[in-house]
Order: C-alpha cells, then sequence, then structure tokens
C-alpha cells in the first residue's frame, strides 16, 4: 500500500548534462559548508564506527558493543571493561543506493532519488578527506544500459535487475566521478531486490570498514534484515531510510489517482474517506516500525531523511549525535 505513488510528481532537482553537473556542485557545496564544523579535530573516521584499530580499555557502559569486551583486564580487575577503538587511517567506505522505481517519487520539497543522490554526496564528502577510499553498488529496476557518469572500471553484476559496482578509490575527483555516474543511473520500471544489492557488498570479503545502505526499505524486511545482519559481522552499518510524506499518511483531496511504479498498476482512492485515512495511516506506521526494528536488531545505525525537510540538518544532528556518543564511549 505504502508504494502507491501520485500520479503527478513534483519537479526533479537532479537532471542529465549541464544541470545535473551543476545540481552535484551545488550539493557539494551545502556539504561542505555545513559539515566541515563537525570534523575539525582529531581524526575521528566516517560515521557511525570509531574503527577497528585496538586503543585503551575503560569500564563498560550500558550500551557498549559486547564483542568490543576486554576480557584479560576484565579478568583481572573483576569490572566489565571494554577496549576502545580508533580509526583505521585509510578507511574503506562502500554504499549500496538503492534507485529502485519506488524511488521516483515525491510531494515534498524534492524527488526520494534527490534525497538519494544528496545523501550520496555527504557521505563522500565525509569519506574522501585523510585519503580515505569510497566505492557503491547501485541497484534499479529492469535490466537495462549501464550508466554512463564517467566512472572508469565500473562493472555489471550479476542479479535481479540492473546492479552496477563502482570500485572504491580515494580522492576528491574520483568521488565526484561516482557521484555522477549514481545520478546517471536510470531508474526502470520492475521490482529489484535490495537483499541481493546489500548481499553484493559482502562479495568479495573486505577488511573492516563502513557500509552504508541508503534506500526507502519498502521491500519486506525478510528479503533484506539477513544480508544487513551479515554485513554486520565484519563492518559498521549506516542504514540511510528515505521517506516522502505520502508515504506515511493520505491528504483529504477526493479522488486520487495513484500508481505503483514498480508494477504501473493504477488505482482511484477515495481519499474523502476518514476511516480510510485511519487505516492507511496505521499501516504505515506499522510499516515504518517494522523498519526500524529490524535495522536495530541488525545492529545498524538508523538515520531517516524526508523529502519535505531539510535532509543536509537531518545529517548534520545525525553526525553530531554519533559523535557525541563516541565521546561518552557508546557507538549507537
Amino acid at each position: 500500500m505504502a508504494r502507491a505513488a501520485a500520479v503527478t510528481p513534483p519537479t526533479r532537482l537532479p537532471a542529465t548534462g549541464d544541470r545535473s553537473e551543476a545540481v552535484l556542485a551545488r550539493l557539494q557545496l551545502m556539504v561542505t559548508r555545513k559539515l566541515d564544523g563537525l570534523l575539525q579535530g582529531d581524526y575521528a573516521g566516517l560515521l557511525p564506527g570509531p574503527g577497528s584499530e585496538a586503543g585503551e580499555s575503560r569500564e563498560y557502559r550500558p550500551g557498549d558493543d559486547v564483542r568490543r569486551m576486554d576480557w584479560p583486564v576484565t579478568a583481572r580487575t573483576t569490572t566489565p571493561h571494554v577496549r576502545r577503538t580508533v580509526a583505521d587511517r585509510e578507511l574503506e567506505t562502500w554504499l549500496a543506493v538503492d534507485l529502485s522505481a519506488s524511488l521516483d517519487f515525491g510531494t515534498g520539497r524534492w524527488l526520494k532519488r534527490d534525497v538519494v543522490v544528496a545523501a550520496a554526496t555527504a557521505l563522500a564528502h565525509l569519506t574522501v578527506r585523510g585519503g580515505n577510499r569510497i566505492g557503491a553498488v547501485v541497484g534499479t529496476g529492469a535490466p537495462g544500459a549501464v550508466p554512463s557518469g564517467g566512472w572508469r572500471d565500473s562493472s555489471p553484476v550479476r542479479g535481479p535487475g540492473t546492479l552496477l559496482r563502482l570500485p572504491a578509490r580515494a580522492g576528491r575527483k574520483e568521488a565526484q566521478g561516482l557521484l555522477r555516474a549514481i545520478a546517471a543511473t536510470e531508474i526502470r520500471p520492475g521490482r529489484s531486490d535490495l537483499g541481493v544489492l546489500v548481499d553484493t557488498l559482502n562479495r568479495p570479503p573486505r577488511r573492516r570498514g563502513v557500509a552504508v545502505v541508503i534506500s526507502d526499505f519498502l521491500a519486506p524486511p525478510q528479503q533484506w534484515g539477513r544480508p544487513i545482519r551479515k554485513l554486520r559481522v565484519r563492518h559498521d552499518v549506516l542504514a540511510i531510510e528515505v521517506v516522502d510524506p505520502r508515504e506515511l499518511e493520505l491528504p483529504d483531496v477526493g479522488v486520487l489517482p495513484v500508481v505503483d511504479p514498480e508494477t504501473g498498476e493504477l488505482h482511484e482512492v477515495q481519499t474523502a474517506d476518514p476511516r480510510l485515512r485511519r487505516r492507511y495511516a496505521d499501516a504505515a506506521a506499522a510499516q515504518r516500525a517494522a523498519i526500524a526494528t529490524e535495522l536495530r536488531t541488525a545492529g545498524a545505525a538508523h538515520l531517516r531523511l524526508r523529502t519535505d525537510r531539510d535532509w543536509l540538518l537531518d545529517m548534520v544532528r545525525f553526525v553530531a549525535a554519533q559523535r557525541h556518543a563516541r565521546t561518552r564511549g557508546t557507538t549507537r
């Protein structure tokens, strides 16, 4: 039900050609101005994890990851201790970018795909500092042509729909090329498998780093929950959920034509019925609660971005909260 989209979407922000380049440049400027203030001081690594190299031990606090227990110190002192970690000097970040048909929709200030590209831009800015590497796997609907974003050595991945792997590289220019490739990806009709997209980050196995999944997570949790739990074994995982307000509640606008962007099915909904709107809101709330529960169970940090809000401000608050949690000795 929550996949239904209004037939007439708002004007898209990213476009092809020169306008797309201008939009990406403006996004990067916005990100630089707002996020740089949070990145001063010691090298603390990318959100949400504190790093993977062993550091000093300290007493255990509620909320600490039990996998970081320092058992020798705990045995000597008879008090639970955890070992703090410091960020790797060369961090590798991989993005799983979901551009399935349900992302080509929005009734707020942006389309959902606009927010996906914007979030990827912010993460690329956070990653490339200090010589870190960033790569991506991009998934969309029915099989089609490989997007032309000027990215060298990009390769299609076998699986449902179109899956494109963009190898991890360091440097600002390489990150810009990755963002152009993501923005140039054509959203195609048909259903894509979010679980397969996430599982692609596990193959081949990589050293510990950061994995970021950007999606609306409208696929059933049983499809993508286990791959995220598997990913969390070796990596710090951040899940960015992109939401449109019409996926949470229906407006009272009379008969509303809606279409499922993945199947093309068209329906007319009588939104003047208050009982229908209430049932829709209840079902949408239950759906989002199930998504949040699955991500929490998987151990992933969870950031929700909306098309009708200042997505960059929400990201800034999230980064600040993660840093504050690290100073208190927790990461969640």
